[in-house]
């Protein structure tokens, strides 16, 4: 049966320039490097600069995986911007990324679940890709989350940093089968009866800008048990398990998170994906910033499994499985 799927033809990243190590904190804070890595595996991570706003990450790398995909910008129908620290209110970083990059065709728009976000946004692409909506889509995940921290709580400031990664995905044909390359399932949830133990504590309606809060037993408890369990989900449902499975390729919010949920899917360490050393938790960017990585360090090749799962604020979690 020929099927349209939702291939990936480039990848590409775009870091800041500030790289902040763990000993910054020590200065304000009763924290140490040695606290901070036990606790959550994190090194170091960016800061994006005074005036260096979230779509010009997002614009960045999508003109990196563009260039990747060997691509100009107006190949592109689409651009969807997986983020929870846009710019302004309104309009859309995506609507700002496409001006940006100079596309004055396609249409843009923003996707918001918080660290889940790029999942979602592929997701969305996919569907608009197989229902033949758009041909070539460019997926970003992109947060400034520097701008949302409270400086003084040591339990989450030490943990985000900024960053933008992104996917060009593109309409290929396929047999329907798990030999395709492209996205071949997806598996999404979200429960907002567990809101309040990750939010931030501000908004437009509030009229505050607020800070992140997080109740971090509470968020490990849950992400554990349902990044295994979606994990699991999506890769049912196209026939295949963890044993098929090339590259798991985690939200990287905490190393402590990334080897639980990894355990309890039967996938050796060996097999996931680990950036937050050098990245920190940064959100929505985290998957594509870690697939852009280790792309380029020559661990994800043409035809492997790559499994991607994420949690976070909604709570909102989700995976996908596709064919590189």
């Amino acid at each position: 049966m020929s099927v349209i799927r939702a291939r990936v033809a480039g990848v590409g990243h775009y870091l800041p320039a500030r790289v902040v190590e763990n000993s910054e904190f020590e200065a304000t804070l009763e924290t140490s490097d040695e606290w901070i890595r036990s606790r959550s595996g994190i090194e170091r991570r960016h800061f994006a600069a005074e005036g260096e706003l979230t779509s010009d990450l997002a614009t960045h790398a999508v003109r990196a995986a563009l260039a990747d995909a060997g691509l100009e910008v107006e190949a592109l129908d689409a651009i969807v911007v997986a983020t929870s620290t846009a710019d302004l209110t309104f309009p859309s970083a995506a609507t700002m990324v496409q001006d940006k990059l100079g596309l004055r065709s396609g249409f843009a728009f923003d996707v918001q679940a918080v660290c889940a976000g790029f999942v979602f946004a592929m997701t969305t692409a996919n569907a608009m890709i197989v229902s033949d909506q758009a041909r070539r889509v460019a997926v970003v995940g992109a947060e400034t989350f520097s701008r949302i921290m409270d400086w003084t709580d040591r339990s989450t400031c030490v943990l985000f940093g900024d960053g933008a990664g992104a996917l060009i995905l593109e309409a290929a044909d396929g047999d329907g089968t798990t030999a395709d390359r492209g996205i071949l399932s997806a598996d999404l949830h979200s429960d907002g009866r567990h809101r309040d133990i990750l939010y931030v504590d501000g908004g437009i309606s509030t009229q505050s800008t607020g800070h992140l809060r997080m109740e971090g037993k509470e968020v490990f408890r849950h992400a554990v048990e349902k990044l295994a369990a979606t994990a699991h989900t999506a890769l049912q449902k196209v026939g295949l398990t963890a044993d098929d499975v090339d590259w798991v390729v985690p939200h990287q919010a905490n190393i402590r998170i990334i080897k639980a949920t990894a355990q309890k899917m039967g996938v050796p360490m060996e097999r996931v994906v680990v950036t937050v050393q050098d990245h920190g938790n940064t959100s929505a960017a985290s998957i594509p910033l870690a697939l852009s990585v280790a792309r380029a360090e020559g661990k994800i090749r043409p035809g492997q499994i790559i499994v991607t799962e994420a949690i976070g604020g909604g709570l909102a979690w989700g995976s996908l499985v596709l064919r590189w």
